[in-house]
């Protein structure tokens, strides 16, 4: 018998530790993470279930209302949401966990839950055992976008050999070009460098305010980190990863500037970046999506299936009660 219980701020300190020992936790399904938003920005509906006392499951979530119907969704502060469980989990205690799950929502009077699941790549143990129990109790993908995904080897030369002939050439011809790369905490120039990328290439701003990324910053300083690069110290790109879990690296924001192309600095600064994700014994590095609403960035795509990435599904699931 699997019980359901609402988050409240008593059980902050089991949440965090449950996610950080579970199979596909990530620092999004953190408590400590969603603190960062001003508490009267979501509607919080955030769910643990415990086995005999034993918590197994977690899922980050919160209450939208969209016209007269009300919809248990995923977290909207987090990039992946999904259902957190435990390493182990049965077959058996999947399909009991999702009818719990179903039978709780449809017993508070919600008109359906869309959920927003982790790439199987971040599991410690791939299972698809949660997505199999989601489907059985009547969910439907209601959208699938692509993320490009790095394998990472236990040798950069090994790697290497992933990239394309040109891209490879490209990294080596940037190697010769005085191009400073390193960790840096000037997330103010980052910022400004970012804010102008976006609003040139999609006319969109960062998901991220400055002072809302210098805060998560300062609330996972091992966590989070800015690669970047620079000619003469003026900085012409960056990186800012996001330490998912033990297994893997994102790439979240991404950015340079336009008037120093010829630099190659972001094929360099990847270059560099999985070297140190390597020597670090990270396995996957995602450079992010290249679709948005299904429809994929062709040349975004591209760009990173030069490292040798390849697409892996960022599902939305969602069921009508």
């Amino acid at each position: 018998m699997i019980k359901v219980i609402k988050f409240s701020e008593s059980k902050k300190n089991k949440w965090d530790s449950f996610v950080n020992s579970s199979n596909n936790g990530t620092i999004f399904h953190l408590r400590k993470f969603l603190s960062y938003h001003p508490k009267d920005r979501f509607i919080d509906h955030s769910l643990l279930f415990y086995k005999r006392a034993k918590l197994i499951g977690v899922i980050p979530a919160a209450v939208k209302k969209i016209s007269n119907k009300t919809l248990f969704i995923s977290h909207p502060g987090l990039s992946v949401g999904s259902l957190v469980v435990q390493e182990s989990l049965s077959i058996s205690d999947s399909l009991s966990l999702v009818k719990t799950f179903v039978n709780y929502v449809c017993e508070r009077g919600f008109d359906g839950a869309r959920i927003t699941l982790s790439p199987i790549v971040y599991q410690k143990r791939f299972s698809n055992y949660m997505e199999f129990s989601f489907f059985k109790y009547g969910f439907k993908y209601s959208k699938r976008e692509l993320s490009s995904v790095l394998v990472l080897e236990k040798d950069l030369e090994i790697n290497l050999k992933k990239f394309r002939p040109s891209h490879l050439r490209a990294v080596k011809s940037a190697l010769k070009k005085n191009i400073e790369v390193k960790k840096s905490n000037d997330y103010n120039t980052f910022y400004e460098l970012l804010e102008r990328n976006l609003l040139l290439r999609h006319n969109v701003y960062p998901t991220h305010t400055l002072d809302e990324m210098k805060k998560l910053v300062k609330l996972f300083p091992d966590k989070i980190n800015l690669f970047t690069a620079k000619i003469k110290n003026k900085m012409i790109a960056g990186v800012l990863n996001f330490i998912l879990n033990e297994n893997t690296v994102l790439a979240f924001y991404i950015c340079h500037d336009d008037n120093y192309k010829e630099y190659k600095s972001v094929n360099l600064l990847f270059y560099h970046i999985i070297d140190w994700a390597i020597k670090r014994n990270y396995t996957t590095y995602d450079f992010g999506l290249f679709t948005l609403q299904e429809n994929p960035n062709m040349g975004l795509g591209r760009f990173k299936e030069n490292f040798g990435a390849s697409g892996v599904f960022r599902d939305t699931i969602e069921a009508v009660f």
